[in-house]
């Protein structure tokens, strides 16, 4: 029997991968039951196993593909432990399959989007749903703390996703952090209002999920060369559609 399931993994491209995405899985399911202390401790956990692996799975350091990817995994891990919390009994347990599916996902593109073998999406994509999670997970772990304790946690959490972002615009070094400081202004700046509105539900984080989005695809718009007036009026318009739905929801 183990042999053969020894035989399973060595037919899998990279069984690292697997076993990496499976324990991340397990500790985020773990933090779901454990006090806001043992969550801590969790996260912490995911922090070291998650970075190392990165590490271990993405490889040599490469300027020209960024030095966030090494962090995405654990980050991501982290978005699901926060998240996790909001579901409740046989929910959780089912949950931990597709949270492994999830992060396997995340790392398999990571690893694979130099080859093109993935595309760019797919990233940004997972960096949209790690700023969600983790927006959703800490509004309701600190539902009397939603400002300014959550919004500031949400900020830290969003800052590797933010990093990201400026990298898969092609920005590197001081100036990917310099765009990434912009992003995490912008979302703190969008967090604060939607924390005053006080929107019920994850339809706060839905929103800032959303704004994280707009404003990293006007900055590819900036930087591709389209006219300013286009990218105000088509991020713009977007943005200001998310907070029509915040106030409307607000005022019920």
């Amino acid at each position: 029997m183990i042999a053969g399931r020894l035989g399973f993994l060595r037919r899998i491209e990279r069984p690292d991968a697997l076993l990496l995405a499976i324990g991340l899985a397990v500790l985020a399911a773990v933090g779901w039951f454990l006090s806001p202390f043992g969550v801590a401790l969790v996260i912490g956990a995911q922090l070291i196993v998650g970075g190392i692996g990165g590490v271990w799975l993405v490889g040599p350091i490469r300027p020209r593909y960024g030095f966030a990817r090494y962090g995405t995994p654990a980050v991501a891990s982290v978005a699901a432990t926060l998240v996790g919390r909001l579901l409740g009994g046989p929910l959780q347990l089912a949950a931990i399959p597709i949270v492994a599916g999830l992060l396997l996902s995340v790392i398999w593109a990571e690893m694979h989007l130099p080859t093109d073998r993935v595309p760019r999406l797919a990233i940004d994509l997972a960096l949209v749903g790690i700023v969600f999670a983790s927006a959703a997970g800490l509004a309701v772990a600190l539902p009397r703390l939603s400002w300014p304790p959550s919004l500031i946690l949400v900020v830290v959490v969003t800052a590797l996703p933010a990093l990201r972002a400026a990298e898969l615009r092609g920005r590197f070094g001081v100036e990917a952090v310099g765009q990434a400081a912009l992003h995490l202004l912008a979302v703190a700046q969008l967090g604060a209002a939607l924390a005053l509105l006080q929107l019920p539900g994850v339809v706060g984080p839905a929103i800032l999920a959303l704004g994280f989005h707009a404003w990293s695809g006007a900055a590819e718009s900036l930087d591709a060369g389209a006219p300013t007036r286009a990218t105000v009026v088509e991020f713009g318009t977007l943005g200001l559609l998310g907070i029509l739905v915040a106030i409307l929801l607000a005022g019920r």
